[in-house]
Formats: C-alpha cells, structure tokens, sequence
C-alpha cells in the first residue's frame, strides 16, 4: 500500500449506520389548549369575581356628603362584605354600634345605596335632646349621652330631627337598626326615615337585610383632569387624603361599656 492511499483511506469520514430518533416537538401549555378551555377559563374566572363581588368584598364610589366631614364625595371604598354574611346556618357576624355601613334604603328616592353610622342596634331606645344623642341599652335603665367626636366641629352638639317629626325617642326592633350621616346638618337617615317619614310605610330604622357591608378600606379621590393629579416636583395631589385602616370606618363608644 502506498503513502497516498493511506493519507486517502485516513481523510475519508467515517459513516455511522445507527438510525437517529427524530426530535418531536413538545406542545407548550398555550399552544395546546383548545377555544373550549379557553372559554371554562374565562367562565371560571367570572365565577370567582361574582363570588367575591357578592360574599366577601365589593368596591363603592361614594356619591353625596352625608358622611362629611368623615368620609367624602367620590371617594373610592372598599367594602367589606363578609363580615355580616350569613352561610346556611352560620351567622358570621352583625354590625355594631360605631360602624360605617353601606345599606339599602327602603325608601325609594333613586338612590339604590347608603353610607350611614350605626347608632343604635336591636333593643336600644335613641333619645334626642338639645342637638345632642343619648342611649339607653337594652335591659338598662338610664340614658348616656354618646361621645361623638367623630364629628366634625359643625355638627358635633347640632344633631336634630326634621320639623314633621314630633316623637324624640325611638326604640329599634329586633333585627333593625338606627342610622345616622356624620354629616347632620346635611344627611337623609333614620331621622327622616331615608326621605320622608309622612309617606305610608316609612320607617325610621334598616332592617339586618339590608345592610350591604361594612367600610374597610378608604382609597381617597384623585382628579387628574381638574388638579392634574401630580404636581412638578412629582408629588400626587389628593382631593382628599385615604385613610386606610384608620379611624373613622368604626368607633367604640366606651361610654356604654362603662355601665
């Protein structure tokens, strides 16, 4: 054998025989699904937004300044629902004295809700004298007169009833309640039965099913197109500043509690 035939027999690649697997693509999640689970996908996701939406939280913009100068006009609410659901034969809880709540008014006067202060719960007896609110709780004996400095230096002591009204105390029945606006120089509540308590089956009180939830989380009002929102130095400008958590969405009135 030659030299030139070993340099050609040493150049010549060599060919395997063993058959290759051909590479299979696999299908990403996206790609595999079909219009059909595309649709139970949306159907699912509307499911839990109704869910939540009726049972646990639901979002408010509020319309009016009866809640002034405590909560304002076209402030955005979040409002807590669960807290006063009732599942099956599970009460998970009732509103109290002290707590902003969203309501439906029985009376009808184009306003589907309300955001009023619970004054008075089940069995207590309101009494209203000299621009001021005194209770008396069920099973006691003697009125207190309600620490209310939630109120605003306006309408703190200056708490009246409308001219039609001639009773100045009045006793919530079982599973009602009494309501007020912080704002009361300037707010439709129980006093004047939502509207007008001379128009036939008016009532000054709301009933347990018909309190929506209560106020859990205040997000303030920004006008962008008005106060243009930001200012230069990129600081948001607030119509009103949010509160959050913080008071005035409850309030204890520990005048009660000293009895």
């Amino acid at each position: 054998m030659s030299e030139n035939e070993i340099l050609e027999k040493e150049i010549v690649p060599s060919v395997t025989t063993e058959e290759t697997t051909p590479i299979r693509e696999i299908p990403t999640e996206e790609s595999s699904k079909t219009p059909f689970h595309e649709v139970i996908d949306i159907i699912i996701i509307l499911v839990v937004v109704i869910f939540v939406r009726t049972y646990i939280a639901a979002p408010f913009q509020i319309s009016g300044s009866s809640m002034e100068e405590s909560y304002h006009d076209r402030e955005f609410i979040l409002v807590n629902k669960f807290s006063y659901e009732d599942f099956w034969l599970t009460k998970v809880g009732d509103p109290v004295r002290g707590d902003v709540v969203i309501l439906r008014p029985h009376a009808s006067n184009g306003k589907e809700y309300y955001i009023k202060r619970v004054v008075g719960a089940p069995g207590d007896t309101i009494r209203f004298s000299s621009g001021n609110v005194l209770l008396k709780q069920s099973g006691k004996t003697n009125f207190v007169q309600l620490d209310e400095r939630y109120l605003s230096l306006a309408n703190n002591g200056k708490t009246f009833l409308p001219i039609d009204v001639k009773e100045t105390e009045f006793t919530v029945p079982e599973g009602e309640y009494f309501v007020m606006g912080d704002n009361r120089n300037n707010s439709s509540d129980s006093r004047a039965c939502f509207q007008s308590c001379s128009i036939s089956g008016s009532t000054h009180f709301v009933s347990r099913s018909n309190v929506v939830g209560k106020l859990f989380v205040d997000f303030g009002y920004i006008n962008l197109f008005r106060e243009w929102g930001v200012t230069t130095t990129g600081k948001w400008i607030w119509t009103h500043n949010p509160r959050f958590l913080s008071t005035p969405k409850d309030w204890v009135y520990n005048e009660l509690s000293s009895l």
